[in-house]
């Protein structure tokens, strides 16, 4: 009874012409992927080889087990900024099993500025170990790092967010217990130099490794000393003479092995709190939901049929079909583990609000986790829904989703305008991750509206006959160049307003691993009585 039964036609023409346009979208994904990991910078990446130091995302694959899955976070950080100069950030973040151990790795790009950091590589460095902190994973760094970006200073070093609080959140989650480890590939200046000697333990490639507070060129200016890098702050002076360094190696290969022996013996236990069930595929195909999803954002399309393409056998038990039904919401398994999913078929009105307070705290008395998929233009609006109040019980779905203790969730599908996207866990409600598709728009609201509203303000402003068609014309293309631009999954991942752009047959195994890492946490404390309207 409760499995999803799809009306989808895989061969009409408007399920080809869906397909056809996404597969240009995802062309654009992956070709700005593959030019953040090699692009742009080759002369760079040779320069680099030829010091015998492997890229970023090559130690990552030496160090992690074989065959199994990296989840990097944020691959297109600063995507088009700093005339597109820094790539993924310049540095790479992600969850991978090390030695069976579930791992948060940060990872330096010296092909990228040297590894300096800049707004945005701060920015994603400290959502790493918030992620990690949140999901009780130990961090590795992969150090060659330049410290912060002298010109991005004001961006970088002061604020509570910035530079040091990396440094506060390495401190204080070794205090909790989660291991810190780091493996020193290049040089670390300045504040650099503080990501390996905060961690537990820490090991030095000898030859290209150093560690110093202050470089040559500093300590010449500030006490007249010439000393060259490798005596200042090599791999071997400490390792012999500091003590800074816990263990030295002789290549990158040697490092990134001791780090898997170190990680082997951390004495890290785990244990699954879900209900896991036996994995089934959907009966559709996730290669599927680009077919369905479509084209032209006005058309609309059933979000269950989105759900028959994610959830184990396409078995989705719904929660009141009848009532509220612009709002979807009903329990299913992603990869064996159990989740709540919450879809739009349309605006919020108050029932779907309702509905949707009263199944959230369903979840939350259940311990089951939530997923959001974001397709929605906001609240209701106008007369009737203010009259019904709309207000208030808008209110109660942001509240309950707020006050939520169960893991969360959010993918952006397509639209996310608006209080809709308070109420659907936008990221200002800190879900455990948010995801964007390429067909993902977030915005206050979406240009047509920005538009209209501006002309009328424009209009209310200004006595009759005042205002030219030219005047206004330029007002409406002002406004809807800006909202287009803004509200482009690339303009918001750039600024790491989500966890990156993944493609829709991809949203399956990627919320199975979030959903893996969700469930060895213990299930959140506390009264969980279920919402009665």
């Amino acid at each position: 009874m409760s499995h999803i039964q799809s009306s989808v036609n895989t061969r009409s023409e408007t399920f080809q012409d869906n397909q056809n346009h996404y597969e240009t979208l995802l062309k654009r994904l992956r070709d700005n992927l593959q030019e953040a990991a090699t692009g742009i910078r080759e002369k760079l990446i040779e320069r680099h080889r030829a010091r015998g130091k492997m890229l970023a995302r090559e130690r990552i694959d030496r160090l992690i087990d074989p065959h199994t899955p990296f989840l990097e976070l944020s691959p297109l950080a600063a995507h088009g900024l700093y005339k597109n100069e820094v790539p993924s950030a310049g540095i790479v973040t992600g969850i991978a099993k090390i030695c069976g151990v579930q791992c948060m790795i940060i990872a330096n790009d010296a092909t990228v500025k040297g590894g300096s950091f800049f707004h945005e590589t701060v920015k994603k460095h400290v959502r790493a170990q918030e992620i990690a902190e949140q999901n009780r994973l130990p961090c590795i760094y992969l150090v060659d790092c330049g410290g912060a970006y002298l010109p991005e200073q004001d961006r970088v070093f002061p604020d509570k967010e910035h530079f040091g609080n990396t440094f506060y959140r390495q401190c204080n989650m070794s205090a909790q217990g989660l291991p810190q480890l780091s493996a020193v590939f290049g040089g670390c200046t300045a504040g650099g130099a503080y990501i390996p000697a905060l961690s537990d333990e820490n090991i030095m490639v000898k030859g290209n490794a150093r560690i110093h507070l202050g470089g040559p060129s500093i300590v010449k200016v500030a006490i007249n000393e010439e000393v060259d890098g490798e005596t200042l702050g090599g791999a071997e002076m400490h390792g012999k003479v500091s003590g800074v360094a816990d263990y030295l190696a002789e290549d990158e290969a040697e490092a990134l092995a001791r780090l898997r022996e170190i990680i082997s013996k951390l004495n890290w236990p785990t244990r699954c709190y879900a209900d896991v069930k036996p994995v089934k595929p959907p009966r559709y195909s996730p290669d599927e939901i680009s077919g369905v999803v479509s084209a032209n954002p006005k058309i609309p399309y059933d979000v269950r049929e989105i759900i028959a393409r994610l959830v184990d056998d396409s078995d989705f038990h719904e929660f009141k079909p009848l009532y509220g039904d612009t709002l979807i919401c009903g329990t299913a398994y992603i990869h064996g583990y159990p989740v709540g999913l919450i879809g739009n078929n349309g605006a919020l009105f108050s029932e779907s609000s309702l509905k949707g307070a009263h199944f959230i705290e369903m979840c939350n008395q259940r311990k089951t986790p939530l997923l959001f998929l974001h397709n929605i233009t906001g609240f209701m609006v106008g007369t009737e829904a203010e009259r019904g109040g709309i207000a208030k019980n808008s209110a109660k779905m942001v509240y309950a989703q707020a006050t939520s203790r169960v893991p969360k969730f959010s993918i952006i599908v397509g639209g996310s305008y608006g209080a809709g996207n308070y109420g659907m866990a936008g990221r200002g409600f800190w879900p455990h991750f948010l995801f964007t598709w390429p067909s993902a728009k977030c915005a206050t609201m979406n240009a047509d509206i920005a538009s209209n509203v501006m002309l009328e303000l424009r209009r209310s402003s200004i006595k009759a006959g005042e205002a030219t068609q030219a005047e206004l014309q330029e007002i409406e293309d002002g406004v809807r160049a800006q909202y287009g631009e803004q509200s482009d999954p690339y303009y918001a991942t750039a600024r790491l307003w989500d966890d990156g752009i993944i493609e829709p047959a991809d949203t399956r195994d990627v919320m199975g691993l979030c959903l893996a890492l969700a469930a060895t946490q213990p299930p959140g404390v506390g009264a969980s009585p279920v919402y009665r309207m």
